[in-house]
């Protein structure tokens, strides 16, 4: 008697058979298989590795044996919108709105970003995402010496709330979502927003979009950090706290794995690293008191796209089964939004190159369309010249085209979750989720992600993975088209660049020194000697940090009235 028949109870006859029935067809395709596979062993192959970009072996036939131990439609994809997500966060995706095309975009001063946010907005984008110049993310002014020669290089200069409301002057808070890439100082500019919305009459309960805010990431790959890691940590859930209750359409984080792999790990570590951190964030949300409901639906993701078009698919699709059940069973969440992952993604800058950049162009739509097929709410469309400088309206507006056309002529939005069933796919998706649970017990087993980083565990992972990838590159082994491969005419094709004129600098500081003359001194002492004290007995900052705001205290004075207490976080030298 087999063991199928030993399982089963006598009176289940016919599911007996069926099962039987099953058994003898997948034992009829195994000898299948292995007969193609003795007349594939001896034909001549192309001599090239094949692997995917994370080196994840890629094998030459997939069937349904590569998934016969489990049960794939009821155990795994069931249908879009429904636990635990596979097919997609929600039941009717492209067929009822499309995702949020959104245009990475800062530059100079905030008057000049402003004109090119009204430019996109006139073209059809339907979002918008700020790009801040260093010494913004790094949490100093404009006029702070450390930010001599960087003042709107490579993204706008916002060192109050008057840069704030200059930024936004004429576009609609409440009709607008907007995403900010900001992480070390992420509370302050937050705050900035909140009372830029206010001078326009747009209550906090209105806005729409994200921070990104994901500190963890920084100290593992991204290094804009301000604070060290528990009191960045406290500053993170204050910002849940306050959201939940007077922002509820907001997202106060983006949990990140793009820098992650823009610093050069596999697919699977970006996978597993990324959701390892929101499940940290989920931990000490649950530490402070809140109930996991209540901030978990507002929690939101972004993730790298890169030119591996099946694993980047998988990797969204295995994301959103993980996160729905580990908030499910592990953290206790009772409401199917707490359990639905929605990301944000981005074509990789990574893979974007210097040498034939109108390349590019074809890059990042072939990473559009792994985005859009794993299924985005919301994407980022790299232009072609953003390896050489910050990208002109002309290169911004063939990225945005790129979407549009991927939207509006290809038929891919019109399914849901077209690859669904695939063998390489759905076995690919498998894959992934089984190495982030690995990733996730080796994270433990090193104490934790604080630890993690402060060992500087996951900085020596990605580390290694970004050397195997360059280490392939220089040995041809990967063919990167007009860098090592294909070559010619490299040298031949320019395109124009943004250039930012050498007096953005100059016009910022005198900005600064007419704001520093006009506003109420008293005002601003009282107020950042307000959120000092918060910063020393626990209350929310973010109250505190919004006062400040209103009376135009700068970001560096923000900055330094909380590092007072929290400190400044150094890095460790990991060998």
């Amino acid at each position: 008697m087999s063991t199928i028949e030993k399982d089963l109870p006598l009176d289940a006859e016919a599911l007996k058979r069926e099962l039987l029935r099953k058994e003898e067809e997948l034992q009829a395709l195994r000898e299948e298989v292995a007969r193609w596979e003795e007349g594939y062993e001896g034909v001549r192959k192309r001599d090239v590795s094949f692997t995917s970009v994370s080196g994840r072996e890629v094998k030459p036939l997939y069937t349904p044996l590569d998934r016969e131990d489990t049960d794939p439609y009821e155990e795994a994809l069931n249908v879009p919108g429904e636990y635990p997500f596979t097919r997609g966060p929600y039941s009717t995706m492209y067929r009822t709105r499309l995702w949020t095309m959104r245009q990475f975009a800062g530059f100079a001063t905030a008057e000049e970003t402003n004109e090119r946010y009204h430019y996109l907005l006139k073209n059809g984008q339907t979002g918008l995402s700020v790009a801040f110049d260093f010494p913004t993310l790094m949490g100093y002014d404009s006029d702070h010496p450390r930010s001599l020669g960087e003042v709107g290089v490579c993204g706008v200069a916002i060192s109050s709330l008057a840069d704030m409301e200059t930024l936004f002057d004429g576009i609609p808070l409440d009709k607008v979502s907007v995403s900010m890439t900001i992480n070390g100082p992420a509370i302050i500019l937050f705050c900035f927003y909140v009372a830029a919305a206010e001078k326009q009459g747009v209550s906090a309960d209105q806005l729409r979009g994200t921070v990104q805010n994901d500190i963890l990431k920084e100290y593992q790959a991204q290094h804009a950090w301000v604070f060290p890691p528990e009191p960045a940590l406290r500053a993170i859930v204050d910002m849940f706290e306050w959201c939940s209750e007077h922002a509820p359409k907001y997202n106060p984080i983006s949990i990140s794995g793009y820098h992650i792999r823009e610093a050069g790990s596999t697919a699977g570590q970006e996978l597993a690293f990324t959701l390892r951190n929101g499940f940290e964030y989920v931990e000490r949300g649950i530490a402070r008191g809140l109930d996991v409901d209540a901030f978990a639906p507002r929690l939101s993701f972004f993730f790298d796209i890169h030119n591996d078009f099946f694993e980047e698919i998988a990797k969204l699709r295995a994301a959103r089964r993980i996160w729905a059940r580990q908030l499910k069973e592990k953290y206790g969440a009772k409401n199917p939004e707490s359990w639905r992952l929605r990301t944000h993604c981005q074509t990789a800058g990574v893979t974007l190159t210097a040498q034939q950049p109108e390349n590019n162009i074809v890059r990042v739509a072939y990473q559009a369309m792994a985005a859009v097929l794993g299924g985005t709410q919301s994407l980022h469309t790299n232009s072609m010249d953003e390896t050489l400088a910050l990208p002109t309206e002309k290169a911004v507006r063939i990225a945005l085209r790129t979407q549009q056309i991927l939207a509006h002529e290809t038929g891919v939005p019109n399914t849901i979750d077209p690859l669904a069933g695939s063998y390489y796919l759905e076995s690919l998706t498998d894959e992934l989720e089984a190495e982030a649970e690995e990733l996730f017990a080796r994270i433990d087993e090193v104490g934790g992600v604080v630890p993690g980083i402060e060992a500087g565990w996951f900085q020596r992972e990605i580390g290694s993975a970004a050397i195997r990838q360059q280490e392939e590159m220089e040995r041809r082994e990967r063919v990167i088209v007009g860098v090592n491969e294909f070559t010619e005419g490299s040298g031949e094709i320019e395109i124009d660049t943004l250039r930012i004129d050498a007096d953005v600098e100059e016009r910022q500081r005198a900005r600064m020194a007419k704001l520093r003359e006009e506003r109420d001194d008293a005002a601003v002492q009282r107020t950042l000697s307000a959120l000092t004290e918060a910063a020393r007995t626990g209350e929310n900052l973010v109250p505190r940090i919004l006062d400040c705001a209103r009376v135009y205290c700068t970001l560096y004075e923000i900055r330094y009235a909380m590092e007072e207490v929290f400190g400044a976080y150094r890095e460790p030298v990991f060998f």
